[in-house]
């Protein structure tokens, strides 16, 4: 991979979805290895087609997806992509998979990838790293997504900062989540959720202080969207109970 190029650029997954061959909505997307091998972890809207609070159908003709097609970075050719599609019904029967214990309020899935010759992957660790850095109210914090279907050139991810708005080790609302302020918009639902730093001295998660003389980032969760469509406040699930689901997916 060139040196220019951020590892989180191609690691966010440029999706639209689809009701018989056309297209109902773009998103984000990104993937993580579970047990049984890659799945990609997107929002629960963006297969459902509804609103994950209300229920309501966000398409204004009332459709459903019946597929995802996903921008996938392509293998021996960094800086090319290559779409692949992956159906998300089997008979009316969704093909994702939902948080074991959360469920329908959980606004994410996971969806087993199976259409994946030519395709390189780029995964997201989610386990802990040694001195992972801590990330506290007022932090920076970027949102790698696809505002409005735009991408920052091919299919790379938009960087979105923000900062951190709520404790991150304190649940918002009753759920596993955290807010952020970050002016992001639609189309990137199902952003990966991080904390970068370029370099120099840096908090651990045990309190000591510690000198990074390169890049390092804290996967913090999955943006689902905003508290409401006058604020710029946004929900994102923690990076604990997108865990919990991939620890379930056998």
């Amino acid at each position: 991979m060139p040196m220019s190029i951020l590892m989180q650029s191609v690691q966010s997954l440029f999706i639209e979805m689809r009701m018989n061959g056309h297209k109902l909505s773009t998103g984000t997307a990104f993937v993580v290895n579970a047990p049984q091998g890659p799945v990609l972890i997107t929002n629960r809207h963006n297969v459902t087609g509804r609103n994950n609070s209300t229920n309501e159908l966000l398409s204004e003709n009332g459709h459903i997806p019946d597929e995802i097609i996903i921008m996938h970075n392509k293998e021996g050719e960094f800086g090319v992509w290559i779409s692949k599609s992956e159906p998300i019904l089997n008979d009316y029967n969704p093909l994702w998979i939902e948080h074991p214990t959360l469920g329908t309020r959980a606004d994410f899935v996971a969806l087993k990838l199976t259409n994946l010759d030519g395709v390189k992957l780029y995964p997201y660790d989610l386990l802990p790293n040694e001195n992972e850095i801590v990330v506290k109210p007022s932090d920076n914090i970027s949102v790698i997504g696809f505002p409005f279907g735009l991408t920052g050139g091919g299919a790379l991810g938009i960087w979105a900062t923000g900062f951190m708005a709520t404790e991150h080790d304190i649940d918002y609302g009753g759920l596993p989540t955290f807010l952020i302020d970050c002016r992001a918009r639609q189309g990137q639902s199902g952003s990966a959720v991080i904390a970068h730093r370029n370099t120099g001295i840096m908090q651990g998660e045990d309190g000591r202080m510690f000198m990074r003389t390169g890049p390092t980032t804290k996967f913090l969760g999955i943006y689902s969207g905003r508290i409401n469509k006058e604020s710029d406040l946004g929900i994102v699930w923690k990076t604990s109970a997108i865990r919990e689901l991939i620890e379930t997916i056998v």
